[in-house]
């Protein structure tokens, strides 16, 4: 598991401003950026309650039931999935050989997207979220 500096990043996506909503987001990504933040995606929602929304927070797709669970971004070199500190923690064994921060894990785009992992970091997340465990 490395450690990564914050600040160290740049986005990926070229837009004027803010997005309206995360097509617009994704739409703005260069290739393999976009693919593999659509893959992202598909995993989030697949592990996510019917009910939940997408949005943009913080300037970055979110998925959101009653409050936001998860985050996702494009930079340079890596997608990034922000479940929030307490996920990481939970499942930080789970992440070695990723790069992490304390509440991000690093994708490098030019590798296979482990999915069954991200749906597992966004289902430690709804539970964490359902039980109103600290974030």
């Amino acid at each position: 598991m490395k450690k990564v500096k914050s600040g160290t990043r740049s986005p990926a996506a070229k837009t004027n401003g803010t997005p309206k909503n995360v097509d617009e987001y994704l739409a703005g990504l260069p290739e393999p950026a976009r693919s593999t933040l659509n893959k992202i995606r598909a995993a989030i929602r697949s592990a996510v309650p019917a009910e939940t929304t997408e949005t943009i927070s913080y300037g970055i797709p979110a998925f959101k039931h009653k409050r936001v669970l998860v985050w996702y971004a494009a930079f340079s070199n890596h997608c990034s999935l922000f479940p929030t500190a307490a996920v990481i923690e939970e499942l930080k064994n789970e992440l070695k050989g990723y790069s992490i921060s304390k509440g991000t894990i690093q994708f490098p785009t030019d590798k296979p997207l482990p999915t069954a992992l991200v749906r597992k970091l966004v289902q430690a997340r709804v539970a964490r979220n359902e039980d109103k465990k600290p974030r």
